[in-house]
């Protein structure tokens, strides 16, 4: 990752921020120079796991950078040719459906469709409770379009939550090494235990 621009966007799947914090931590460690984004929920929203203000000073200190989370701050990733890779990571529901709909009227959605239009890698980690019902569509829209690659993903709660899915955060790392290699990390579904 050394030498290489990457926007890393968060969403507001709060209950996986520690999990995707540790991800960010690891991709800087990497030498990775990135650009944070968050949702606009992300970025104000104090919630029983996260209070924004720390969240914001913590990726701040680990990417050096200020946070970007307005639709005016997202635009010039695409004519500015400023990322090698965007992660989306947490990627809910709400976001999936954007992005499947070329939709850009949120900060993460303008992120992905700026930085698509340059023909380079975007990684969605996704956290949804309607993976498997309302998002599946979105969801199967976007594994047929280029340039777009998932962390492998799976079912976290089958029987309390049958419809929700969650990304291996562990696997993020190694799911954007590939899909700079123009690959999909495979196996792309995970089985945990239920």
């Amino acid at each position: 990752m050394k030498g290489l621009t990457v926007g890393y966007a968060m969403c507001g799947s709060f209950c996986t921020m520690a999990d995707s914090l540790k991800q960010l931590e690891h991709l800087c460690d990497l030498g990775a120079d990135v650009l944070p984004i968050f949702s606009e929920i992300v970025y104000s929203a104090d919630t029983r796991f996260t209070e924004h203000e720390k969240l914001k000073e913590q990726v701040e200190a680990l990417t050096g950078k200020s946070i970007v989370h307005t639709i005016v701050q997202a635009e010039p990733i695409g004519p500015k040719g400023l990322l090698d890779l965007l992660i989306v990571a947490p990627c809910t529901g709400n976001t999936i459906a954007k992005i499947a709909a070329g939709m850009t009227d949120s900060c993460v959605a303008m992120a992905v469709k700026a930085h698509l239009r340059n023909n380079r890698p975007v990684v969605l980690g996704i956290a949804t409770n309607d993976a498997l019902s309302a998002s599946a569509r979105n969801i199967g829209t976007l594994l047929n379009t280029r340039n777009i690659y998932f962390v492998p993903f799976g079912q976290d709660n089958a029987y309390k939550k049958p419809t929700s899915a969650i990304c291996d955060f562990s696997k993020l790392i190694d799911t954007a090494i590939e899909a700079l290699n123009g690959k999909q990390l495979q196996p792309l579904l995970l089985t945990k235990n239920a």
